[in-house]
C-alpha cells in the first residue's frame, strides 16, 4: 500500500541524477530543513519549495511558514525559495513574502473556484486574493510587496 503513495527508493543522489538531464531550472519540493535545503542546492537545483504537502502527508509536520525563516537563511538571497502549503489569504502572503519567500503557489483556494464556478472561479479567487494582498499593505502601511521583510512580521520565541 505505501508504495502507491511515494517511491521508497528515491535518495539524495537521485538529485544529481536529474540535474545531469536537463539544463531546466530545477526545484524541490518538500523542503523544511535548513540542511535539506543546502543539498538541494548542493545538488545543483536553482532552490526549493518550502512545503508540508497542505499538512496532508505527516500529521503534525513542522508548518512551512515556521520553516521558511530556518530555509532562506540556510540559502541566502540568491537561490529561489517558494512556499506553499495554507496559503487562504492575503495576510498568508504577505506573512511569507515578508519571511523570505520570493513567491508563494495557491493550491486550495483555486481549485474550490474552479469546483465552483470554473473558470470564472478561478478569476474571482485569484482576484480576490490579490485584493487582500493590497489591502494587507494598505493597512500596515506598505506600498509594495518587495519592501516586505522580516521587521513586518512579529515573531513570538
Amino acid at each position: 500500500m505505501v508504495a502507491m503513495f511515494s517511491n521508497l527508493g528515491l535518495r539524495w543522489d537521485d538529485l544529481a541524477w536529474l540535474r545531469e538531464r536537463t539544463r531546466l531550472p530545477l526545484l524541490a519540493k518538500g523542503v523544511l530543513r535548513a540542511d535539506d535545503a543546502r543539498r538541494v542546492l548542493d545538488a545543483g537545483f536553482q532552490g526549493v519549495i518550502v512545503s508540508n504537502h497542505g499538512g496532508r502527508q505527516v500529521d503534525g509536520a513542522v508548518a512551512a511558514l515556521d520553516a521558511l525563516v530556518e530555509v532562506r537563511d540556510a540559502l541566502g538571497d540568491n537561490a529561489v525559495v517558494l512556499m506553499d502549503s495554507g496559503i487562504r489569504r492575503g495576510t498568508d502572503v504577505i506573512k511569507a513574502l515578508a519571511l523570505g519567500a520570493n513567491a508563494v503557489l495557491l493550491g486550495r483556494p483555486y481549485v474550490y473556484g474552479l469546483a465552483v464556478a470554473g473558470q470564472t472561479g478561478v478569476e474571482r479567487v485569484i482576484r480576490n486574493l490579490m485584493a487582500e494582498i493590497d489591502l494587507t499593505l494598505a493597512l500596515t502601511g506598505g506600498h509594495d510587496v518587495k519592501t516586505l521583510d522580516r521587521s513586518w512580521i512579529t515573531l513570538q520565541p
